[in-house]
């Protein structure tokens, strides 16, 4: 008893509405219904179309009507059933006229096509015509085309969403949300695919029923129940025709909607507000339209009152929305009546902002969440992904437009000082040629901010072919987003000030607190562990481990106060870490190393100079070859590395870090015993 309870507690209408459609459709083709049931589910018949017709035009994107392959299928079987329990009743009780089969029918039959049964063929012919041949069919091969291209650009969007989540800029969670999505779209747009078949087998089988009603009408009217032909032919024929339409009716509407689903594009605004906006938008374009209409209207012999009044409908929308933008302006601009300017203080000195972005005013709508700007939330997202990658948090970034920048330009800048910029276009898409793609496509050609890597601006509707060519395709939001993590990257030592360190401390105090006591400031002053951090940032050394950075400062401290062999310190202490990072999971690691001759050059060279400078000519010849050399090790797909004795590591990272920004040097005490190296490559001069 208990467990019928809980089952009859988890039965709700939500779960029952399908089960009861499916049984009630069965129901109709095996038992005779009345004519007032009969009455009430053609009804319901046609509610239910215009339900989903309704829903179709409202959604703003296809998977928010995901069930409707389904309902197709659904709708489809219930008109059929109706179609089956009509043909019934009009082959059992047709002799009693036109009202046999109920008052809908009746109604079909007399009103809509005026109670004339040859009116009545021609109606229904148009719309089987329209029906199968123009909205079918047109459906039917945009759902066939979109789930193979949707199919054929599941590979290239996984890799897009991997390369978000591996940038930041979206967290596992939204990762999976994504992925699923995806798998919903292919799996909708499959299913629409076959869902149309359907509506193309119900227009069939509604000709086949209406000329079996009619046929075995006249045969049943006049045969047993002795109607004379021409009362016979008008009787079934009318009831024929009037069922052939209350059910072919919903059947158009259900086409209609299916092909507002396939055809709808993603704007984030539904199909209304897209007309309306899209149509309307231009006035020069109503203002010319108008002016034609009224031209046409003067002409001697044409109508003069639709034309003339079509033109006299354009002209007030153009001057409804002149009139309203003035209002629009004086509330969004400026003040209308002058202001008394304020005393000048010292709030009016505004700071430099540690981190900014400036856009170009045609980039506003991608930082405007009113116009489904992106780009905060992916910038919230670059900054969490810094934060956990680095140890600590960035200041926010402050965004501002410029109106001295190019419309589509953007600039990064870093305590006022800019240090980064590019151009992207919001309504175009960055195709980015990572060295293997297996077509070409139509753009302009430019070069990706982030990597340098070639790319092309390409129009939105060709993603998928994109894609599917082998192309990484970013949005514009991406692509500074992007940019600005690789700016992080390169400039953490910059962002990372007093405040920073401050927090990093307090940070550590909540978790170790005699730690922080003991080496702050008796051993060790904020600001020296500020320079120390700052150069393993410098390097590209993660410091979320402040324990073990503390802890060895609280070792060093006492015996030496120079940054720079605290510094070498910290690292010998990270060295398992810093190995980690530049070779993931490698037991072997693949390194270059000094030419024995330069090895002893830049010896002599640091003892005599006091390690301030290298002779002219030999500088340049090391810079080269070590710029050649990181290029090498990367087109051989390796991480470029240095190996050098602990002494001349950090001049080393220094000097080479001009020509040679990607090549990390790293001193042979930094490589843990569990690792093997292999030379593959020497620097010489």
């Amino acid at each position: 008893m208990n467990a019928l309870n809980r089952i009859l507690q988890r039965l709700n209408w939500h779960t029952l509405a399908a089960p009861i459609l499916v049984i009630m459709v069965l129901a109709m083709l095996i038992i005779p219904l009345p004519t007032f049931l009969l009455d009430i589910f053609f009804t319901f018949n046609i509610t239910l179309g215009l339900i989903i017709l309704l829903v179709s035009l409202y959604m703003v994107r296809p998977l928010e009507f995901a069930a409707f392959p389904t309902a197709l299928l659904l709708t489809t079987l219930l008109r059929l059933s109706l179609n089956v329990a009509a043909a019934r009743i009009i082959l059992l009780h047709g002799q009693n006229g036109p009202g046999a089969a109920g008052r809908v029918i009746e109604s079909f039959g007399e009103f809509v096509v005026g109670g004339d049964y040859t009116v009545g063929i021609i109606v229904f012919a148009i719309l089987v015509i329209i029906n199968f041949v123009v909205i079918t069919k047109g459906a039917g091969r945009i759902a066939e085309v979109s789930a193979r291209f949707t199919l054929d650009a599941m590979p290239g969007k996984q890799m897009a969403i991997d390369a978000d989540m591996n940038a930041g800029i979206i967290d596992q969670e939204e990762a999976h949300r994504r992925r699923s999505e995806i798998a919903q779209e292919a799996d909708f747009f499959g299913s629409m695919d076959g869902a149309s078949k359907f509506v193309r087998g119900d227009a069939i089988a509604a000709i086949m029923i209406l000329f079996i009603n009619l046929i075995g009408g006249l045969v049943i009217g006049i045969w047993q129940h002795g109607l004379s032909l021409g009362t016979a032919a008008h009787d079934y024929t009318l009831l024929s025709i009037g069922d052939a339409l209350v059910a072919q009716i919903p059947a158009l509407v259900i086409s209609i909607a299916a092909g507002i689903v396939v055809t709808s594009v993603n704007t984030g605004q539904d199909l209304g507000k897209q007309l309306v906006g899209q149509i309307f938008q231009n006035r020069d374009v109503l203002v010319i339209v108008a002016v034609i209409l009224a031209i046409l209207g003067l002409i001697p012999g044409m109508p003069h009152l639709p034309f003339l009044g079509a033109a006299a409908v354009l002209g007030g929308i153009v001057w409804y929305r002149q009139r309203q933008q003035p209002k629009v302006e004086a509330e969004t601009g400026a003040p209308l009546s002058p202001v008394e300017p304020e005393e000048v203080t010292w709030a009016s000195v505004e700071p430099l902002d540690p981190l900014g972005l400036e856009v170009g005013y045609r980039l506003i709508p991608l930082v405007d969440k009113g116009q489904g700007g992106e780009l905060l939330a992916r910038i919230r997202g670059v900054r969490k992904k810094f934060a956990q990658d680095f140890g600590f948090l960035v200041p926010a970034v402050h965004v501002r437009d410029n109106l001295e920048l190019r419309p589509t330009a953007y600039r990064i800048t870093v305590k006022g000082v800019e240090v980064a910029g590019g151009e992207t276009f919001p309504d175009l898409l960055l195709a980015i040629d990572p060295g293997n793609v297996l077509g070409t496509l139509e753009g302009t050609p430019t070069t990706d901010p982030s990597f340098g890597l070639p790319a092309l601006w390409i129009n939105k509707e060709q993603r998928d072919k994109a894609v599917a060519f082998g192309y990484t395709v970013v949005d514009p939001a991406t692509v500074v987003a992007t940019h600005l993590h690789q700016i992080l990257q390169s400039h953490g030592a910059e962002l990372l000030g007093r405040e920073e360190v401050e927090g990093l401390l307090s940070h550590l105090a909540s978790r170790s607190p005699k730690l922080v006591e003991d080496v702050i400031p008796k051993l060790l002053s904020p600001d020296k562990l500020k320079k120390v951090l700052q150069n393993l940032l410098n390097e590209g050394v993660p410091i979320r481990d402040m324990r073990t950075i503390v802890e060895i400062l609280a070792e060093q401290a006492p015996q030496s106060q120079d940054v720079d062999d605290l510094t070498a310190a910290v690292r010998t202490a990270l060295g398992p870490y810093i190995v980690q990072g530049l070779f993931p999971g490698q037991g072997e690691l693949p390194v270059a190393v000094l030419d024995g001759q330069l090895e002893h050059l830049l010896q002599e060279s640091l003892r005599n100079s006091n390690g301030e400078a290298l002779e002219p000519g030999l500088a340049q010849r090391v810079l080269e070859r070590a710029g050649e050399l990181m290029q090498q090790m990367e087109a051989g797909g390796m991480q470029p590395v240095l190996l050098a004795m602990a002494p001349m590591r950090a001049f080393l990272a220094r000097f080479l870090a001009r020509t040679a920004p990607r090549m990390r040097v790293l001193s042979y005490a930094e490589v843990p015993e569990s690792k093997r190296i292999r030379v593959v490559a020497t620097l010489g001069a």
